[in-house]
């Protein structure tokens, strides 16, 4: 994996993995990576998008407080905060760079999540149940390149509510010429 991404300073390129009860989670996953989608809707002119990917600490961590002995153990210090280690969602952050590759699929499904963000949801968990995975990302252009920074994962088992689609081509194509992406 290249080292050269050149980012904001307060983003994480490598993880640090997780160590409770002499379990050690493995968060290389979530590590720093270039993606390049390619939009081959026009088959005389495809155009590739190439992406720097990172993610949040919010992919594997909660805000819920913990009570008991245990909860100072499941600290996970990132360099902008330190928040609750949860197992479950760093389980279902295992999908995430196959979510991230797949954004252009007619078959995933991107959508508004408000404040400019954009979300994928639909995962099968470790018991084969379809939930809902509510993955929220943001994109931007950083230095000449274009970045996609997923700020949180989480399942929704509540439902998602009525969502408008957008196409992440759309997403991608405004992004690097500089123009106004898509609202809901």
């Amino acid at each position: 994996m290249s080292k050269n991404f050149n980012t904001i300073k307060t983003e994480v390129i490598q993880w640090k993995n997780f160590t409770y009860n002499n379990e050690v989670f493995d968060l290389s996953h979530l590590n720093a990576h270039w993606f390049e989608y390619c939009d081959k809707r026009n088959k005389s002119k495809p155009i590739a998008y190439k992406f720097i990917v990172t993610y949040g600490s919010h992919c594997f961590t909660t805000s819920q407080e913990r009570s008991g002995e245990e909860s100072p153990l499941l600290m996970y210090h990132a360099p902008r905060e330190s928040r609750l280690f949860d197992v479950e969602r760093y389980s279902l952050s295992k999908y995430l760079p196959k979510i991230i590759q797949s954004l252009a699929d007619k078959t995933t499904l991107v959508c508004h999540a408000g404040y400019g963000n954009f979300a994928t949801v639909k995962v099968i968990d470790s018991n084969s149940r379809v939930i809902d995975y509510f993955v929220v990302f943001t994109v931007f252009r950083e230095n000449r390149k274009l970045r996609l920074h997923v700020m949180s994962a989480y399942p929704k088992y509540d439902g998602i509510g009525k969502v408008k689609k957008v196409s992440f081509f759309v997403i991608a194509k405004n992004l690097l010429a500089n123009q106004q992406l898509p609202r809901p």
